[in-house]
């Protein structure tokens, strides 16, 4: 990163200057973006100050990994707070609609989604469907069927 250059314990002085410490989370004095994230500014570029300071008290970020906020906040630059993680687990870990998804134990009918119940589709692996619920529609739908050629051919 641009800030390898600058001495730490100067850019970490910088840094404490502009935090704000609250008993769960810290924020920075400056107005988040419109993400949310608290930005900052180092040799004329804009940085996230989370990233930024997580690796200034622990370390390097791993490659591949990025910073999951546990509070949940956007604009928290605790390093307590933040988990480096792989993108899908910090997307799993959010509300997002996959994420919700995800999360569901069993299907709008009640159903269970387990190893028995559920049946993903060979195109598209992350999608999954209860097969109690599938069955059901294709019996009605077949029923439907057989009904309108049994009208088709009377009339």
């Amino acid at each position: 990163m641009a800030w390898s250059g600058f001495d730490p314990k100067k850019l970490t002085a910088r840094f404490e200057k502009f935090i704000v410490r609250t008993p769960t989370c810290w924020f920075l004095k400056t107005k988040p973006n419109k993400r949310g994230y608290s930005r900052m500014s180092i040799c004329n570029r804009r940085y996230y100050a989370h990233r930024v300071y997580y690796e200034l008290i622990k370390g390097k970020i791993p490659i591949g990994l990025m910073l999951d906020h546990l509070c949940r906040n956007r604009r928290c630059v605790n390093p307590d707070h933040l988990e480096p993680v792989t993108i899908k687990e910090n997307v799993m870990r959010g509300e997002s609609p996959p994420a919700t998804n995800d999360r569901k134990t069993q299907c709008s009918k009640g159903h269970p989604f387990d190893s028995v119940n559920t049946y993903y589709r060979p195109n598209f692996p992350n999608q999954r469907f209860c097969k109690r619920c599938t069955y059901e529609k294709n019996k009605i739908y077949r029923r439907r069927r057989i009904e309108r050629r049994k009208e088709n051919t009377q009339s």
